[in-house]
């Protein structure tokens, strides 16, 4: 979709071509021509079945029975994943959000963060942003473990002022891009992981152009195709670890959007789109004993109409995520009689909110009003609870553990236990009921993976014959 490949689709600055990239990455059956390019669009939306740009929803299998299911659970097929078309959010997981048997957790998020280009400052200093922080630091900050902040985001300044947001071409880097044994097989679809007596032996692709396959040989292997389509492969090359596609979770999200009040008079908007840098993002951080995270984002216009004049950052959306109460019974489960759009096993998807769960949605409500309140008047009433699988957070389908108890899939360097040289990446590996986005975390453990790899020893006729490659 981009140039480098894996870009973030913010970057491209012509309304057709972000388009044009955002309906490459819908999978088999992309929106209309006409369909927006901006992801606020629909933000207030309480539609079960939320489409948002660049992204597409399973047709089919999102509930089971009378389950409340996923039925917002949502895709990007394209190089760099959501990693093209995310927010940008890298909170630091707190508390019980930490994997507590990892002792180097910090050093792998600080590595995480030099590798995505994390900052917290790049918005903070936007209009009425310190008004905003000020007010919820004010509220908050004194009954709190953990103080309001500007949102640590992945995104860097140019030297024309413009913001690039980083995308897993900022993560690949001109390093791996110039390395000859590196090698970027587009419009291609893994079908197989190949393994025999335990080992991992490569992998099987097949054109989506034209529908051939063939084999790539490797030592190793790392299957990073998101949450759900990870699980989807590894089940259909018949590795399946007891723990495979359970501990399902999505983060539960309810929104909401205010004007603020008793704002001093600002400078006339001239926003290219909703967030820039006219716009400030604040961050509530998840505790133990408050278990939602509060993302507070200054928007250039109202996600809604509005009667009226609007100062840049002056309306202000609030999205509070809320931590999962995690089960082995939520789950994707996979269909080899029935086939998806892509010719793979198709998902059914076992999900169920809890009595804490609805516990934790209604104390992250009564707790985004009186934050709502004190920053100023709502937008479009009462808050809105998004329905499952609108937070695109899903997690636990892969998850580490420190021990092969059946209720892990890999091992704390991400390798799936019983299989060597079979290695997963991604949100789906990560253990803990989080309410954070999951980005950081997620890039965190893929360094622990790579190093795990990097240290593992390959017979050298064996690295001299094999080319790494990624599809």
């Amino acid at each position: 979709m981009s140039d480098p490949p894996g870009a973030h689709v913010k970057n491209l600055q012509d309304d057709r071509a972000r388009a044009a990239a955002q309906r490459r990455s819908e999978g088999p059956t992309p929106t209309y021509a006409h369909t927006s390019t901006d992801t606020m669009d629909g933000y207030a939306s309480d539609a079960a079945r939320i489409v948002r740009p660049g992204t597409f929803l399973l047709e089919d299998g999102y509930r089971v029975g009378d389950q409340v299911g996923l039925p917002a659970l949502a895709f990007s097929t394209n190089v760099g994943g959501m990693g093209a078309h995310w927010t940008g959010a890298c909170p630091r997981p707190g508390e019980s959000e930490r994997i507590g048997f990892l002792s180097d957790l910090d050093e792998l998020l600080e590595e995480a963060e030099r590798l995505l280009g994390v900052s917290a400052e790049s918005l903070a200093g936007a209009p009425l942003a310190e008004i905003v922080r000020e007010r919820l630091a004010n509220s908050l900050d004194g009954r709190r473990t953990r103080a309001v902040q500007p949102m640590p985001l992945a995104v860097r300044r140019e030297k024309d002022r413009r913001l690039w947001w980083s995308g897993s071409d900022v993560v690949f880097g001109d390093a791996t891009r110039a390395n000859p044994r590196h090698h970027l097989f587009p419009e291609t679809l893994v079908t197989r992981v190949r393994a025999t007596d335990g080992r991992v032996t490569g992998v099987t692709i097949r054109s989506m152009v034209n529908g051939t396959s063939k084999d790539v040989d490797a030592p190793v292997v790392v299957v990073a195709a998101d949450a759900l389509r990870t699980p989807q492969l590894l089940w259909a090359s018949g590795i399946r670890p007891a723990a495979l596609g359970r501990y399902l979770n999505d983060q539960p999200q309810v929104v909401h959007a205010v004007k603020l009040r008793d704002v001093p008079p600002q400078p006339a908007s001239h926003s290219a789109g909703p967030i820039d840098e006219l716009s400030g993002v604040s961050w509530v951080p998840f505790t133990d004993s408050e278990p939602f995270h509060g993302q507070v984002m200054q928007l250039d216009a109202s996600p809604v109409p509005y009667d009226g004049d609007i100062l840049p950052g002056e309306v202000v959306g609030l999205g509070w995520f809320c931590a999962k109460d995690i089960r082995a019974e939520d789950r994707v489960e996979f269909d080899a009689h029935h086939l998806d759009g892509y010719g793979m096993p198709a998902m059914r998807i076992h999900y169920d909110l809890t009595d804490a769960d609805r516990r934790s949605l209604a104390a992250a409500t009564a707790h985004m009003i009186a934050v709502g309140d004190l920053l100023g008047d709502a937008v479009f009433g009462d808050p809105i609870e998004f329905a499952p699988g609108a937070s695109l957070h899903y997690q636990g389908t892969t998850r580490m553990g420190a021990v092969d108890d059946g209720a892990s899939v890999c091992d704390d360097t991400c390798r799936v236990w019983g299989t060597s040289g079979l290695y997963v990446a991604g949100n789906g590996v990560i253990p803990t009921a989080t309410a954070c986005n999951p980005t950081l975390t997620t890039v965190a453990l893929a360094v622990r993976g790579a190093r795990a790899i990097a240290r593992s020893t390959v017979p050298s006729e064996r690295t001299e014959e094999r080319t790494p490659s990624h599809a």
